[in-house]
């Protein structure tokens, strides 16, 4: 097999930089709808669990018509594993942890949180890829994730001022999802990367439907709480996944991973209109440097192995 020329690489990584981007605003949008359909202690809507079935459920089904409609292959049998490994993380783990943590915490603040997400994603994917990252990129990712660290800090009124226990069950999200996206992106050198979720949602079914129905709301819900929902279940959920992973396979976990950087700040901009949450000086400050170490990472080397 030949090895592609410096200039395809250069094309297939700006490439997957902006499918990344693009699933990323996509996914930007996950916290504050999930806030919205969850509501608050005070006004609860949705259940946690409930959205988390649910929205694998509604996109378990809409997988198997589209699965259908593309012809789809079955998976070889090696690839089964990876595939539950993603199932776990991206449609039980992260939706699990952070459904039920976000009637309890505030978009804004979960946002930050999981701005260490693209570290942890990095990680994996460096470890798994066989992809060496240069002292200069790692630099560049650790003092992105330390800028959102210190922004949850300040945020949270400094050491020991109000961290939430949620915050434990956004971290353990993080987790899920970094094992998933790295499991994912491996698939989607090999087979179609809307086929990749497609896949991981149907193998889920046989709990998410019977979860769903389990916890299906007993009580009226508002139907900005249900519009919240149809956007986790129908995007964040599924179509935000096919930008992603395709992002990822073609221009490098480790590379594009950085693209969530910036990711928590979008999720805030989007919070504002549908939250009514406010956009201060620091917050738009400490954005501003994120996105600065994403440019900065952007043009640090990142070398693959080759066996």
């Amino acid at each position: 097999m030949s090895t592609p020329s410096p200039q395809t690489e250069r094309r297939a990584e700006a490439r997957g930089l902006w499918l990344g981007l693009f699933g990323v605003l996509i996914f930007s949008l996950t916290l504050p709808m999930t806030r919205l359909a969850v509501g608050t202690v005070e006004a609860p809507q949705l259940s946690g669990l409930f959205i988390a079935f649910g929205r694998a459920a509604v996109a378990g089904l809409l997988s198997l018509l589209f699965l259908a409609a593309t012809r789809a292959p079955l998976p070889r049998r090696s690839d089964w594993p990876l595939i539950a490994l993603t199932s776990a993380g991206a449609v039980f783990g992260f939706p699990i942890f952070t459904s039920i943590a976000m009637r309890h915490v505030e978009a804004v603040h979960a946002s930050v949180m999981l701005g260490l997400l693209p570290l942890a994603t990095a990680a994996v994917g460096a470890r798994v890829q066989r992809q060496r990252p240069s002292p200069g990129f790692w630099a560049c990712a650790t003092l992105g994730s330390a800028l959102v660290a210190g922004f949850a800090l300040l945020r949270s009124g400094g050491p020991g001022g109000g961290l939430h226990w949620a915050d434990g069950l956004l971290l353990a999200a993080m987790g899920w999802a970094a094992l998933s996206y790295v499991s994912g992106a491996r698939l989607s050198g090999r087979m179609r990367a809307d086929h990749v979720i497609c896949w991981a949602l149907v193998i889920a079914l046989p709990a998410s439907a019977p979860g769903a129905l389990l916890s299906w709301p007993e009580q009226a819900i508002a139907a900005r709480a249900w519009w919240g929902f149809g956007y986790v279940a129908v995007f964040s959920m599924w179509l935000g996944f096919f930008a992603w992973y395709r992002g990822l396979a073609l221009g490098g976990t480790v590379r594009v991973s950085q693209v969530q950087l910036a990711q928590p700040f979008f999720s805030m901009l989007l919070a504002v209109p549908l939250l009514g949450e406010t956009l201060d000086a620091l917050t738009l400050g400490f954005g501003l440097a994120v996105i600065a170490t994403v440019f900065v990472g952007r043009h640090m080397p990142v070398q693959t192995s080759r066996p």
